[in-house]
């Protein structure tokens, strides 16, 4: 029998992340993302995402923000292992500019979509280096919805969590520059691992995964 794992893409993006995972024996089932009711805190929304999950005892896999909205759906159900790839688990681990920005509204300023003259920046935080995957990323950029990505901007710099739930896995990248590895606390380091890394480091991550569900099942 495979296993179930429940998978939430990053902001903007979808299930193309994790095409270049190679997880023998298990069944990855993509949340979607849907639209935030207005002035719907994370929580909340973390509470519609859960109401898709059929298993009493999931095994959750987010990355970035949707790492972030998995952490809070660990907080209202029991799950068997949340793995959290390039994601904090408190708020804590964000970057400082980012709780900054979060205190004085500066996110507020962003526009719904940004300039292509700025994919390059953008890039560099996402550690997007090849050709394919720079097309997925502006694939993503030109599909996401502008009131969402706002949304979601909001949650991620005003985020206030300061629990870690239980049977959590971190897995973060050396060279993420998104959510800087010096503020993770415990994780399964990949090295050279950008914020990307769901995609381009998929091998390692594949290892990992498979590693820990290995020692659930002994």
């Amino acid at each position: 029998m495979s296993q179930r794992i429940y998978c939430i893409s990053g902001l903007g993006a979808d299930e193309k992340v994790f095409s270049q995972l190679k997880l023998s024996n298990c069944e990855l089932i993509f949340l979607q993302w849907i639209p935030p009711q207005e002035n719907e805190t994370v929580q909340s929304y973390a509470k519609q995402i859960a109401a898709f999950i059929t298993d009493g005892h999931p095994v959750l896999l987010g990355v970035s923000f949707g790492g972030i909205v998995a952490v809070e759906i660990a907080k209202l159900i029991h799950v068997e292992k949340l793995f959290l790839v390039s994601t904090p688990v408190t708020k804590d681990e964000q970057p400082w500019w980012m709780r900054f920005a979060g205190k004085l509204r500066l996110h507020k300023l962003v526009k719904p979509k940004p300039h292509p003259l700025l994919y390059p920046i953008e890039n560099y935080f996402l550690g997007t280096s090849s050709k394919a995957e720079r097309r997925m990323a502006n694939h993503f950029r030109k599909h996401i919805d502008g009131r969402f990505m706002h949304w979601a901007i909001n949650e991620i710099v005003t985020w206030n969590n300061v629990t870690k739930p239980a049977n959590c896995i971190q897995i973060h990248g050396t060279n993420d520059k998104l959510f800087p590895v010096r503020k993770v606390r415990t994780a399964h380091i990949v090295k050279g691992g950008g914020h990307f890394m769901i995609y381009n480091k998929a091998a390692e991550i594949s290892s990992i995964i498979l590693n820990e569900l290995q020692l659930r099942k002994q």
